[in-house]
C-alpha cells in the first residue's frame, strides 16, 4: 500500500490500523533544537479522544502518545521524530459478523477489490483511528508555526441546521461537545442528535477552520498552490466529501466587483483587505489575511438500520452474492464533531511544510 506520507520539506508517514496493537507515525523535516515533549501533544489528542460524551463513538482511549526518537534533552536533534499510540480498547469480535460482507459507504468493497484482501476489524487501515497520529503530528507543525499563528476550527453546520453568524463566539467552542460558535445552535444539535443516534441513525457536518496570523508569501504557484495543498489535506481526511477556500462555492453567484477583495495601504507602509472572498489565498499564495476552508463530511457510514449490501461466498470464493446488514460495534453518529481537530491539524501541517518551504526558497 503506497500513499501513507503527506508533504513535501515537513512530511508525515503514518501507520497502524484501528483494531492492531498501535498507530504510529514518522515526522520527518522537523528543525533541530525545538522543545518538545509528549505534553506538548497530549492536549491536541485528548481534545479528538474518543468516548467524551454521549454523542461520540464510546470506544474508550486514552491516546497517550509516545515519542520513540528524534527528541534528546527536551530538544529535537533534527531526526525524525517517531511516535507512537497503544490501541486499549479495540473489540474485534463485534465485527465478526461482517467479514465476509462489505458495509454500504465503507471503503470495505474497494480496498477488497484493490488489494484481495481487508482487515474487517473497523475497517482497519481506512478508520479514522488513523487520524489520531495526524493531530499528533499537527501539534509539531503548530511548534514549528509559532505562536504568532493561530489555527482554530468549528463545527459550522449539524446535519440541515446551521450557525448564526451573527451569534459566532470563539469562547463558546471550548464549552460544548460538538465545537460549536454558536450557544443556541449548540442546544438545538443535542435534542436533534440524540434523536438520529436513538433512530440507529447518523448525520453529518460542515468544519469550519481558520488560521489567523499567516505571513503574505507562503504557496507556491501552478501545482502546489497553498489552497491546492490545503484541499488535498482535507480531502484526506476520512468521510470529507468536499472542500472549499474563502467563499467558495458562493463565488459563483457574485459579481467580479463584489468577490474581489479590494485593497488600501496599512500603517507603517503594509496592506489591509476590506473583504477576505478569497480566504487568505491569491494566485496560490497566501495574502495575510486569515485563511479559511471549509469541509463538508458525509453522514458516518456505520448506521444500525438495514441496508442492502453483498457479500463473498464461502463456499465459492471470489463469488458475490446478495445480503443485508446492519453494523454493530460502537460509532459516532456524527464523525464531523471530532474532525474539527484533525481539520486544524492537516491545516497545521500544510502551513509549517510551506513555511520551511519559503525559508528554503526565499530565505524568509
Amino acid at each position: 500500500m503506497s500513499g501513507n506520507t503527506f508533504g513535501h520539506f515537513l512530511t508525515l508517514t503514518t501507520f497502524g490500523e484501528s483494531h492492531g496493537p498501535a498507530i504510529g507515525g514518522i515526522v520527518d523535516g522537523v528543525p533541530p533544537g525545538l522543545r518538545l515533549s509528549a505534553a506538548d501533544i497530549q492536549p491536541y489528542l485528548d481534545r479528538r479522544r474518543p468516548g467524551q460524551s454521549r454523542f461520540v463513538t464510546q470506544r474508550r482511549e486514552t491516546d497517550a502518545v509516545q515519542i520513540l526518537s528524534g527528541v534528546f534533552e527536551g530538544r529535537t536533534t533534527g531526526a525524525p521524530v517517531g511516535l507512537l499510540i497503544a490501541n486499549e480498547d479495540a473489540r474485534s469480535k463485534d465485527y465478526g459478523d461482517i467479514k465476509d460482507t462489505f458495509r454500504p459507504g465503507h471503503a470495505d468493497y474497494t480496498y477488497w477489490r484493490k488489494y484481495g484482501i481487508r482487515d474487517y476489524r473497523g475497517g482497519g487501515r481506512s478508520s479514522a483511528r488513523e487520524t489520531a497520529v495526524r493531530v499528533a503530528a499537527g501539534a509539531i507543525a503548530r511548534l514549528i508555526l509559532g505562536a504568532d499563528v493561530t489555527i482554530r476550527g468549528a463545527l459550522v453546520q449539524m446535519g440541515p441546521h446551521p450557525v448564526e453568524r451573527e451569534r459566532w463566539n470563539w469562547d463558546e467552542v471550548e464549552r460544548n461537545p460538538f465545537w460549536c460558535p454558536d450557544a443556541t445552535a449548540a442546544e438545538t444539535w443535542e435534542g436533534y442528535l440524540d434523536g438520529i443516534r436513538k433512530d440507529g441513525q447518523s448525520t453529518g457536518g460542515i468544519v469550519e477552520v481558520t488560521a489567523s496570523g499567516v505571513p503574505a508569501g507562503l504557496g507556491m504557484p501552478l501545482f502546489d498552490k497553498l489552497d491546492a495543498e490545503l484541499a488535498k489535506a482535507l480531502m484526506g481526511i476520512p468521510a470529507v466529501k468536499g472542500v472549499e477556500i474563502g467563499s467558495g462555492f458562493r463565488s459563483v453567484a457574485m459579481t467580479g466587483s463584489e468577490h474581489n477583495d479590494e485593497m488600501r495601504t496599512a500603517a507603517g507602509g503594509g496592506v489591509f483587505f476590506l473583504s477576505n472572498n478569497a480566504g487568505g489565498i491569491l494566485g496560490g499564495i497566501s495574502n495575510g489575511e486569515d485563511i479559511v476552508c471549509r469541509l463538508a463530511i458525509k453522514p458516518t457510514s456505520s448506521v444500525a438500520t438495514p441496508q442492502r449490501s453483498v457479500r463473498v461466498a464461502q463456499t465459492e470464493p471470489g463469488t458475490i452474492t446478495d445480503a443485508d446488514i446492519s453494523t454493530k460495534g460502537r460509532h459516532d453518529p456524527c464523525v464531523a464533531i471530532r474532525g474539527v481537530p484533525v481539520a486544524e491539524a492537516m491545516v497545521a501541517l500544510v502551513l509549517a511544510d510551506h513555511i520551511m518551504g519559503q525559508r528554503a526558497q526565499c530565505g524568509g
